[in-house]
């Protein structure tokens, strides 16, 4: 059984590089195929699954990473009761939207957690 890495980004991709890059690192170890990945934005960070990202800091890491993400079959987990997930509209990437208490069965499941 592979290592379970779970990445939790909180960061504004609307004014910081750091939600971009942990994207861009977490697809990056998934296609290796040794680690397991799953993915959970917080708060802002949630705004990376938007359907136009533009305007965000390093933009195309979220076009070019997000869809590999996507494709390791497990989906983007994002934080339930954010007000920016209403913001969200539409988004070309499957989530699954989860409270705390899913978020802790996701860090209990992980042998490893990064946070940006």
């Amino acid at each position: 059984m592979n290592p379970q890495v779970l990445f939790v980004i909180t960061g504004d991709p609307r004014t910081s590089p750091r939600p971009a890059e942990a994207v861009r690192i977490a697809a990056g170890v998934g296609v290796w195929g040794k680690i397991d990945i799953t993915v959970y934005l917080r708060g802002p960070a949630v705004l990376a699954l938007a359907e136009y990202v533009d305007d965000w800091v390093d933009a195309d890491h979220f076009s070019r990473y997000l869809p590999l993400i996507a494709e390791s079959g497990r989906p983007v987990y994002v934080e339930r009761d954010t007000p920016e997930l209403a913001a969200l509209g539409a988004s070309p990437i499957p989530f699954q939207a989860i409270n705390d208490d899913g978020l802790a069965r996701l860090s209990a499941r992980s042998n490893y957690l990064v946070r940006f």
